[in-house]
């Protein structure tokens, strides 16, 4: 079947330092206490920061048996309309400014690009996605894929 496609929205690989810092930082506070207390403290401040940066990077954004799934989102290709790809100034605009409240939005700040896909669907009140991603134009061409192949 024509348009599948699959992206997870990894954080960028300097992230991982984060939860390096924070279970640092914990062990530091807790070394006042213990040495054990320090070490325990190092240990499950990594294993948390490193257990929140992955369930954030886990989002994904797939173009799969006639539907977008995107984050904990469903939609049928034959609900959308037309797909913009946005440049890194276009989807700055498009989550600040120009955004509208109804839209459903799977944003990623390091992600610089996106898209925005018409929602034509006249029962739904979201008038739009904004789809955080680093190949628009693979995602747009997968949903025309899809959306042709829907049609046959």
């Amino acid at each position: 079947m024509g348009g599948m496609y699959d992206e997870r929205l990894t954080v960028p690989r300097s992230w991982w330092l984060l939860p390096l810092v924070t279970g640092l930082s914990l062990g530091l506070v807790l070394l006042r206490f213990s040495g054990l207390g320090a070490l325990i403290g190092l240990v499950v401040g990594i294993a948390a920061g490193a257990a929140a940066l992955s369930s954030y990077g886990s989002a994904r954004i797939r173009v799969v048996q006639g539907s977008l799934v995107a984050g904990q989102a469903r939609i049928p290709v034959d609900a959308l309309g037309t797909a913009e790809v946005l440049n890194p100034a276009e989807a700055v605009a498009w989550r600040g400014v120009k955004a509208d409240p109804r839209a459903f939005m799977l944003l990623r700040s390091y992600v610089p690009t996106a898209l925005r896909v018409e929602v034509t669907d006249p029962s739904d009140p979201t008038p739009y996605l904004y789809l955080s991603t680093r190949s628009p134009q693979k995602l747009a061409d997968a949903l025309q894929g899809a959306r042709r192949a829907a049609q046959r």
